[in-house]
């Protein structure tokens, strides 16, 4: 996507110096920088203080991080570790432990002295991989914004409600609940975007920053104003990403998005989730009972970064001295309130038959 009119990646090998750069997203939207990773300390950094953040983003920086161990040492030792540092960063994201699982594989069956190579063309891979998933993704939610602006009046915007950042940001390129958005803008679709503000880290802001970007219309909202709009008929539709996916497609996302199923379900808006097929733990059933939600520094909830009116960026206390906060990120919708899961595939049911129907390959390989 394009900042400033020129066209952006997250993330991207530098081949000049050897090393993988980022958009160090914690000073977004109000400030663009963009830092080198060159070291595997330097790579988990990134991934626990959200410098780089949404799950496939999350995979796909693990991957170069795993290049880099290849090439500063490619035994199998070397690669064990480096397997286990990436994946104690974050626990919820299954992209994660996806991305690295598969280097892990690949690279196993590789000769230590042809592993420097092999991994980081395998990390471009996956990069790539991501890039076209949310491309299709964008294609097929389209099709469903399509149905709704059909049914509106001519020039009527189709209103959509999304849940903190699942954006191009969040992944390589396009974004996963965003793609949609971008497609149908681009088809001439009219469209107006409800961006919740996602506290504690707001990261409806960079949602917001996207879209104006892109030229879409869109308005920031509080977290608890979706089910006031859902009530009076402002909501067409909801769109939201996914960290994991359980295989009966339960959806686990940015903590508050159960809250807007729940309003969804009880107003009759459709609710879908944008699902890049990485993104699908085969291994777990019950999203409530056996993802494990991630718990971050509560000073995120208690103190809240911006930018002041002389242009500098600084974090401010909202709450009293000694109140102590707790700072849950995801949370579990279960799949009865989820209308479909919008996949590179296509879009199904959020049901085991659903999803096995689209990926049945995937399905009969965690049997």
């Amino acid at each position: 996507m394009k900042v400033d009119g020129t066209h952006y990646r997250s993330l991207w090998w530098d081949e000049s110096k050897g090393s993988l750069q980022i958009i160090d997203q914690r000073w977004l939207p109000h400030d663009f920088r963009i830092e080198s990773v060159e070291t595997i300390e330097a790579f988990a950094t990134a991934i626990v203080e959200m410098r780089v953040r949404g799950a496939p983003l999350i995979g796909a920086t693990a991957a170069y991080g795993m290049a880099l161990a290849m090439a500063n040492d490619p035994s199998d030792e070397s690669m064990d570790k480096a397997w286990s540092y990436l994946n104690a960063t974050r626990p919820t994201a299954i992209n994660l432990r996806w991305a690295l699982d598969r280097c892990r594989a690949t690279l196993r069956a590789i000769a230590e002295a042809d592993r420097k190579d092999a991994a980081l063309k395998l990390a471009h891979e996956i990069s790539e991989e991501d890039v076209g998933i949310c491309r299709a993704i964008g294609e097929n939610g389209l099709a469903l914004i399509r149905q709704i602006a059909a049914k509106k009046p001519a020039g009527e915007p189709v209103r959509i409600l999304t849940h903190c950042n699942a954006g191009w940001i969040a992944t390589v390129d396009w974004g996963t609940a965003t793609a949609p958005m971008y497609r149908a803008h681009d088809e001439g679709i009219p469209l107006h975007v409800w961006v919740d503000e996602t506290r504690p880290r707001c990261q409806g802001a960079l949602t917001s920053w996207e879209l104006g970007s892109h030229g879409i219309a869109h308005t920031y909202i509080t977290d608890n104003a979706g089910g006031h709009l859902m009530q009076h008929g402002q909501v067409d539709m909801v769109i939201t990403g996914t960290d994991r996916t359980t295989r009966r497609g339960d959806v686990c996302n940015k903590i508050g998005t159960y809250l807007k199923a729940l309003a969804a379900h009880d107003n009759g808006v459709p609710f879908y989730v944008a699902l890049p097929s990485p993104t699908i733990d085969w291994t777990v059933e019950d999203g409530v009972a056996e993802i494990p939600i991630e718990e971050r520094d509560p000073r995120e909830t208690t103190h809240i970064q911006g930018k002041l009116d002389n242009g500098s960026i600084a974090s401010v206390q909202v709450t009293p001295d000694g109140t102590e906060g707790a700072n849950h990120a995801f949370d579990v919708t279960p799949n009865r309130l989820v209308t479909g899961l919008i996949t590179e595939r296509g879009v199904c049911a959020a049901t085991t038959e659903g999803l096995a129907g689209l990926f049945p390959e995937m399905a009969q390989a965690a049997e």
